[in-house]
């Protein structure tokens, strides 16, 4: 592999304290972990991940905190920097340096990073919104060089809706799994009911994520609530969101709000998805759920809506975890009933998930940003997948 000896250029926007935000600081943590000079080309840095950035990383501000307007800016950094290859987070990243390009006339490659399985997050939508968000997609995609997908789901979503050739699709799995995940688990967890004095017969099931219509809560509480008239249990859903209000109103209804509790969103939600009993994913789609990983690198027991995308994957079929049918709340408390009876042992759950290493998932990167263009590393699908 040749290696770079100008900086990795990666292009994104930081907005709030989203997953894909987190898995972009990772991942330039492992670059540099692995000698690897990284330039963050940033559209918007209101995020607490950055926070986590490497002081060896250069921050670029390219002056607008809107991805498309940064296009002039990058365009700029492209004519003075001339990096060979460059990274772009998340779709408008990947539009906005096609443009970008075109202003410079420059040869940089763009390797485009996906996360999300857009077809299924705009199920329902009218046919005008769909236009609307597919058109330009399928305008600009052809001037990007490579794809990098974050499970094989996300990369035959994109080359449907893209229209984009599957072959310049890969599939790297997201660097989840951090050197410091286990130590941030055995920080005390803030929670009573998942101290170091915990009634032990009382099981605690985890959830996490934004509380919003995506990862579908309402379904969890009403499982739940089935799940709590068959044995004692209790649920935790970390994060926060608009929904909330909603899903406090659903918790009332069942009279489970002394089983329940929804503390919000956690700096460290390590301590609670290593101490939980079992995590339970309820989510509509996903493009790779990365608090599923994380879950069962710490030896979690997991069940998971068999949503599109990353759960069958991340679970192989259901053999580290049971997959239920989305919105099936009957479903998903039989699964969540049989898991605490019969647990997936926990070596094997963290043995599962070793393709999600900060490590490999950044090496995976480094082959595609540092092959040279037609080699077998640009060329040949899924080869790391």
């Amino acid at each position: 592999m040749a290696v770079l000896t100008q900086p990795i250029a990666v292009f994104a926007s930081f907005s709030g304290a989203g997953g894909v935000e987190r898995m972009l600081v990772n991942l330039m943590r492992g670059f540099i972990d692995l000698g690897r000079p990284v330039d963050l080309l940033l559209a918007g840095s209101d995020s607490p991940h950055l926070a986590r950035l490497p002081v060896a990383v250069r921050r670029v501000d390219l002056g607008s905190r809107h991805t498309l307007l940064a296009a002039i800016s990058l365009a700029r950094y492209l004519r003075g920097e001339r990096p060979r290859v460059l990274l772009a987070a998340k779709d408008r990243a990947g539009r906005a340096a096609v443009l970008a390009r075109r202003m410079t006339g420059t040869d940089t490659r763009i390797l485009l990073r996906l996360g999300t399985n857009l077809s299924a997050a705009m199920a329902g939508r009218s046919a005008f919104d769909r236009w609307l968000r597919y058109a330009p997609i399928r305008a600009l995609y052809s001037g990007i060089e490579q794809i990098a997908a974050v499970s094989e789901g996300v990369a035959e979503d994109t080359a449907l809706i893209a229209h984009y050739p599957r072959e310049r699709i890969r599939v790297i799995r997201n660097p989840v799994v951090t050197p410091e995940l286990v130590q941030d688990a055995a920080l005390p967890c803030p929670h009573p009911w998942l101290d170091t004095h915990r009634d032990r017969r009382i099981p605690v099931i985890v959830g996490a994520g934004r509380l919003q219509r995506q990862k579908d809560f309402p379904t969890l509480i009403q499982a739940f609530a089935a799940l709590r008239r068959r044995r004692p249990c209790r649920l935790i859903i970390i994060g926060d969101g608009r929904a909330r209000a909603a899903l406090e109103q659903q918790i009332a209804r069942f009279g489970i709000g002394d089983d329940v509790s929804l503390p919000g969103f956690q700096d460290n939600p390590y301590p609670f998805l290593g101490n939980a009993d079992l995590f339970a994913l309820s989510s509509a789609w996903e493009g790779s759920p990365n608090v599923l990983t994380e879950a069962m690198a710490l030896g979690t027991p997991v069940v998971a809506t068999d949503c599109p995308s990353g759960p069958r994957e991340i679970l192989d079929h259901g053999r580290f975890g049971a997959l239920v049918p989305i919105g099936d709340a009957a479903a998903l408390s039989e699964a969540m009933l049989q898991t605490l009876e019969h647990p997936t042992p926990r070596q094997r759950l963290i043995d599962a998930v070793q393709e999600y290493s900060q490590e490999v998932s950044a090496t995976r990167y480094l082959e595609l940003l540092e092959a040279q263009p037609g080699t077998a590393a640009t060329k040949e699908p899924n080869a790391v997948a």
